[in-house]
Protein backbone atom coordinates (compact mmCIF):
# COMPACT_ATOMS: atom_id res chain seq x y z
CA UNK A 1 0.00 0.00 0.00
CA UNK A 2 1.03 3.60 -0.54
CA UNK A 3 0.53 6.83 1.33
CA UNK A 4 0.05 10.07 -0.59
CA UNK A 5 0.88 13.73 0.03
CA UNK A 6 -0.60 16.71 -1.83
CA UNK A 7 0.49 20.31 -1.26
CA UNK A 8 -2.13 23.00 -1.86
CA UNK A 9 -1.83 26.77 -2.13
CA UNK A 10 -5.05 28.63 -2.94
CA UNK A 11 -6.04 25.48 -4.81
CA UNK A 12 -9.62 25.44 -6.14
CA UNK A 13 -11.60 22.84 -4.20
CA UNK A 14 -12.99 21.16 -7.37
CA UNK A 15 -9.41 20.57 -8.57
CA UNK A 16 -8.47 18.89 -5.30
CA UNK A 17 -11.66 16.81 -5.26
CA UNK A 18 -10.95 15.54 -8.78
CA UNK A 19 -7.43 14.62 -7.75
CA UNK A 20 -8.56 12.78 -4.63
CA UNK A 21 -11.09 10.80 -6.67
CA UNK A 22 -8.06 9.26 -8.37
CA UNK A 23 -7.01 7.91 -4.96
CA UNK A 24 -10.28 6.06 -4.33
CA UNK A 25 -8.68 2.64 -4.01
CA UNK A 26 -7.78 0.23 -1.24
CA UNK A 27 -4.13 0.56 -2.35
CA UNK A 28 -4.01 4.04 -0.73
CA UNK A 29 -3.52 3.91 3.03
CA UNK A 30 -3.25 7.56 4.09
CA UNK A 31 -3.60 10.92 2.33
CA UNK A 32 -1.96 14.09 3.63
CA UNK A 33 -3.22 17.43 2.36
CA UNK A 34 -0.65 20.02 3.41
CA UNK A 35 -2.30 23.39 2.86
CA UNK A 36 0.13 26.29 2.53
CA UNK A 37 -2.78 28.73 2.30
CA UNK A 38 -4.92 27.44 5.20
CA UNK A 39 -8.07 27.31 3.06
CA UNK A 40 -11.30 26.89 5.03
CA UNK A 41 -13.16 25.08 2.19
CA UNK A 42 -10.33 22.57 1.82
CA UNK A 43 -10.12 22.03 5.57
CA UNK A 44 -13.86 21.49 5.84
CA UNK A 45 -13.98 19.11 2.90
CA UNK A 46 -11.04 17.03 4.13
CA UNK A 47 -12.76 16.61 7.50
CA UNK A 48 -15.31 14.38 5.80
CA UNK A 49 -12.74 12.15 4.06
CA UNK A 50 -11.79 9.12 6.19
CA UNK A 51 -8.28 8.69 4.74
CA UNK A 52 -7.39 12.38 4.52
CA UNK A 53 -5.39 14.29 7.11
CA UNK A 54 -5.55 18.06 6.70
CA UNK A 55 -2.37 19.87 7.79
CA UNK A 56 -2.46 23.68 7.85
CA UNK A 57 0.97 25.06 7.13
CA UNK A 58 2.80 28.33 6.70
CA UNK A 59 3.92 28.72 3.10
CA UNK A 60 7.32 27.14 3.60
CA UNK A 61 7.57 25.87 0.01
CA UNK A 62 6.67 22.80 -1.99
CA UNK A 63 9.34 20.35 -0.89
CA UNK A 64 9.28 21.46 2.75
CA UNK A 65 5.53 20.92 2.88
CA UNK A 66 5.79 17.40 1.43
CA UNK A 67 8.53 16.67 3.96
CA UNK A 68 6.00 17.12 6.77
CA UNK A 69 4.17 14.05 5.50
CA UNK A 70 7.33 12.18 4.51
CA UNK A 71 8.93 12.47 7.95
CA UNK A 72 5.82 10.98 9.50
CA UNK A 73 5.45 8.28 6.85
CA UNK A 74 8.98 6.89 7.13
CA UNK A 75 8.04 5.47 10.54
CA UNK A 76 4.69 4.09 9.35
CA UNK A 77 3.84 0.75 7.72
CA UNK A 78 3.99 0.53 3.96
CA UNK A 79 6.74 0.53 1.35
CA UNK A 80 5.68 3.39 -0.89
CA UNK A 81 4.71 7.05 -0.89
CA UNK A 82 3.26 9.10 -3.74
CA UNK A 83 4.16 12.79 -4.06
CA UNK A 84 1.29 14.18 -6.11
CA UNK A 85 0.19 17.51 -7.57
CA UNK A 86 -3.45 18.50 -7.17
CA UNK A 87 -3.74 19.10 -10.94
CA UNK A 88 -3.13 15.41 -11.75
CA UNK A 89 -5.87 12.81 -12.35
CA UNK A 90 -5.81 9.14 -13.32
CA UNK A 91 -7.82 5.91 -13.03
CA UNK A 92 -7.39 4.61 -9.45
CA UNK A 93 -6.53 1.15 -10.78
CA UNK A 94 -3.12 2.30 -12.05
CA UNK A 95 -1.80 2.50 -8.50
CA UNK A 96 -2.15 -1.28 -8.18
CA UNK A 97 -0.28 -1.71 -11.46
CA UNK A 98 2.52 0.63 -10.37
CA UNK A 99 2.84 -1.01 -6.98
CA UNK A 100 2.98 -4.47 -8.56
CA UNK A 101 5.77 -3.30 -10.86
CA UNK A 102 7.70 -1.81 -7.94
CA UNK A 103 7.23 -4.99 -5.90
CA UNK A 104 8.77 -7.05 -8.70
CA UNK A 105 11.60 -4.56 -9.33
CA UNK A 106 13.16 -3.74 -5.93
CA UNK A 107 15.95 -1.73 -7.55
CA UNK A 108 13.46 1.00 -8.55
CA UNK A 109 13.47 4.01 -6.21
CA UNK A 110 11.11 6.29 -8.15
CA UNK A 111 8.58 5.47 -10.84
CA UNK A 112 6.77 7.97 -13.03
CA UNK A 113 4.18 6.84 -15.59
CA UNK A 114 3.44 8.31 -18.98
CA UNK A 115 2.11 11.86 -18.62
CA UNK A 116 -0.30 13.62 -20.98
CA UNK A 117 -2.17 16.91 -21.02
CA UNK A 118 -5.94 17.18 -20.81
CA UNK A 119 -6.23 16.83 -24.61
CA UNK A 120 -4.01 13.76 -24.73
CA UNK A 121 -0.87 15.56 -25.86
CA UNK A 122 2.39 14.09 -24.65
CA UNK A 123 4.13 15.90 -21.81
CA UNK A 124 7.90 15.61 -21.61
CA UNK A 125 8.33 14.97 -17.90
CA UNK A 126 11.59 13.04 -18.35
CA UNK A 127 14.66 15.23 -18.72
CA UNK A 128 18.41 15.41 -18.61
CA UNK A 129 19.96 17.02 -15.58
CA UNK A 130 20.04 20.68 -16.62
CA UNK A 131 23.03 22.86 -17.24
CA UNK A 132 22.44 26.62 -16.92
CA UNK A 133 22.29 26.97 -20.71
CA UNK A 134 19.42 24.47 -20.93
CA UNK A 135 17.22 26.58 -18.71
CA UNK A 136 18.24 29.91 -20.24
CA UNK A 137 17.38 28.61 -23.70
CA UNK A 138 14.10 27.05 -22.58
CA UNK A 139 12.91 30.06 -20.61
CA UNK A 140 14.27 33.14 -22.37
CA UNK A 141 14.51 32.38 -26.11
CA UNK A 142 11.75 31.96 -28.73
CA UNK A 143 10.51 28.41 -29.21
CA UNK A 144 11.96 28.27 -32.72
CA UNK A 145 15.49 28.92 -31.46
CA UNK A 146 17.89 26.17 -30.40
CA UNK A 147 15.35 23.45 -31.23
CA UNK A 148 17.97 20.70 -31.08
CA UNK A 149 19.15 21.74 -27.62
CA UNK A 150 15.56 22.00 -26.35
CA UNK A 151 14.65 18.55 -27.66
CA UNK A 152 17.83 17.03 -26.26
CA UNK A 153 17.16 18.46 -22.79
CA UNK A 154 13.58 17.11 -22.87
CA UNK A 155 14.79 13.73 -24.18
CA UNK A 156 12.24 13.89 -26.98
CA UNK A 157 14.12 11.24 -28.92
CA UNK A 158 13.36 8.52 -26.36
CA UNK A 159 10.81 5.91 -27.40
CA UNK A 160 7.78 6.61 -25.14
CA UNK A 161 6.72 2.96 -25.36
CA UNK A 162 9.83 1.80 -23.52
CA UNK A 163 11.00 2.03 -19.91
CA UNK A 164 13.91 4.39 -19.25
CA UNK A 165 16.18 5.12 -16.30
CA UNK A 166 15.98 8.92 -16.12
CA UNK A 167 18.15 11.25 -13.98
CA UNK A 168 15.42 13.94 -13.65
CA UNK A 169 11.73 13.13 -13.25
CA UNK A 170 9.35 16.07 -13.04
CA UNK A 171 7.75 16.29 -9.59
CA UNK A 172 4.01 16.27 -10.23
CA UNK A 173 3.80 12.46 -9.76
CA UNK A 174 6.67 10.71 -7.97
CA UNK A 175 5.89 7.18 -6.79
CA UNK A 176 8.66 6.71 -4.22
CA UNK A 177 10.06 3.71 -2.44
CA UNK A 178 10.43 4.72 1.21
CA UNK A 179 13.73 2.88 1.46
CA UNK A 180 15.09 5.16 -1.29
CA UNK A 181 14.13 8.19 0.79
CA UNK A 182 15.84 6.73 3.85
CA UNK A 183 18.98 6.25 1.76
CA UNK A 184 19.01 9.54 -0.17
CA UNK A 185 17.13 11.88 2.16
CA UNK A 186 14.00 13.98 1.73
CA UNK A 187 13.42 17.14 -0.32
CA UNK A 188 16.09 19.79 0.17
CA UNK A 189 14.22 22.61 1.92
CA UNK A 190 16.63 25.25 0.66
CA UNK A 191 14.61 25.15 -2.55
CA UNK A 192 11.30 26.91 -2.04
CA UNK A 193 9.93 25.70 -5.36
CA UNK A 194 10.93 24.25 -8.77
CA UNK A 195 14.33 22.45 -8.56
CA UNK A 196 13.44 20.27 -5.57
CA UNK A 197 12.35 17.46 -7.92
CA UNK A 198 15.62 17.64 -9.91
CA UNK A 199 17.63 17.50 -6.70
CA UNK A 200 15.70 14.58 -5.19
CA UNK A 201 15.69 12.50 -8.38
CA UNK A 202 19.44 12.78 -8.87
CA UNK A 203 20.16 11.86 -5.25
CA UNK A 204 17.98 8.76 -5.49
CA UNK A 205 19.42 7.99 -8.95
CA UNK A 206 22.78 7.42 -7.25
CA UNK A 207 21.44 4.34 -5.46
CA UNK A 208 18.28 3.20 -7.29
CA UNK A 209 16.69 3.21 -10.71
CA UNK A 210 14.53 6.29 -11.31
CA UNK A 211 12.17 5.15 -14.03
CA UNK A 212 9.82 6.44 -16.65
CA UNK A 213 7.33 3.58 -17.11
CA UNK A 214 4.78 3.55 -19.97
CA UNK A 215 2.61 0.88 -18.34
CA UNK A 216 0.25 3.52 -16.92
CA UNK A 217 -0.89 6.98 -17.97
CA UNK A 218 -1.81 10.05 -15.93
CA UNK A 219 -3.28 13.41 -16.97
CA UNK A 220 -1.54 16.59 -15.83
CA UNK A 221 -3.15 19.99 -16.29
CA UNK A 222 0.13 21.87 -16.32
CA UNK A 223 -0.19 25.59 -15.53
CA UNK A 224 3.48 26.65 -15.98
CA UNK A 225 3.02 29.44 -13.46
CA UNK A 226 6.48 30.95 -13.96
CA UNK A 227 5.55 31.71 -17.58
CA UNK A 228 2.53 33.76 -16.47
CA UNK A 229 3.69 35.57 -13.33
CA UNK A 230 6.75 37.75 -12.82
CA UNK A 231 6.75 36.82 -9.14
CA UNK A 232 6.84 33.10 -9.96
CA UNK A 233 9.51 33.72 -12.57
CA UNK A 234 11.67 35.40 -9.94
CA UNK A 235 11.09 32.49 -7.53
CA UNK A 236 12.09 30.10 -10.31
CA UNK A 237 15.29 32.01 -11.09
CA UNK A 238 16.28 32.41 -7.44
CA UNK A 239 15.86 28.73 -6.68
CA UNK A 240 17.69 27.60 -9.81
CA UNK A 241 20.60 29.80 -8.69
CA UNK A 242 20.52 27.93 -5.38
CA UNK A 243 20.44 24.62 -7.26
CA UNK A 244 23.51 25.45 -9.38
CA UNK A 245 25.30 26.84 -6.34
CA UNK A 246 24.79 23.44 -4.74
CA UNK A 247 25.68 21.19 -7.67
CA UNK A 248 27.89 23.31 -9.88
CA UNK A 249 27.40 25.78 -12.69
CA UNK A 250 30.02 24.67 -15.20
CA UNK A 251 31.65 21.67 -13.55
CA UNK A 252 29.20 18.99 -12.40
CA UNK A 253 30.78 15.60 -13.01
CA UNK A 254 27.75 13.70 -11.73
CA UNK A 255 25.49 15.59 -14.14
CA UNK A 256 27.82 14.73 -17.00
CA UNK A 257 27.93 11.07 -16.01
CA UNK A 258 24.18 10.65 -15.54
CA UNK A 259 23.37 12.48 -18.79
CA UNK A 260 25.93 10.44 -20.71
CA UNK A 261 24.36 7.22 -19.41
CA UNK A 262 20.87 8.05 -20.72
CA UNK A 263 22.33 9.20 -24.05
CA UNK A 264 24.26 5.94 -24.35
CA UNK A 265 21.15 3.90 -23.54
CA UNK A 266 19.12 5.76 -26.16
CA UNK A 267 21.83 5.38 -28.81
CA UNK A 268 21.96 1.63 -28.18
CA UNK A 269 18.18 1.50 -28.50
CA UNK A 270 18.29 3.32 -31.83
CA UNK A 271 21.03 1.14 -33.32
Amino acid sequence: MASVSIVTFHTPLPELVSCLESLDTHRVSRIYVIDNSRSTPIRQWCAGQPKATYIPNDNTGYGAAHNIALRHELSMPGDYHLVLNSDVTFPPSILSDIEAYMDSHPSVGILQPRMTGINGERQYSCRRLPAPADLLIRRFTPSWCFCGSRDRYLLKHLDPEKTWNIPYLQGSFMFLRKEALRKAGLFDERFFMYPEDIDLTRRIHRHFLTLYWPGATIVHRHEAASYKSLRMLWIHILNMVRYFNKWGWVHDSERDRFNAAIEKASSIDES
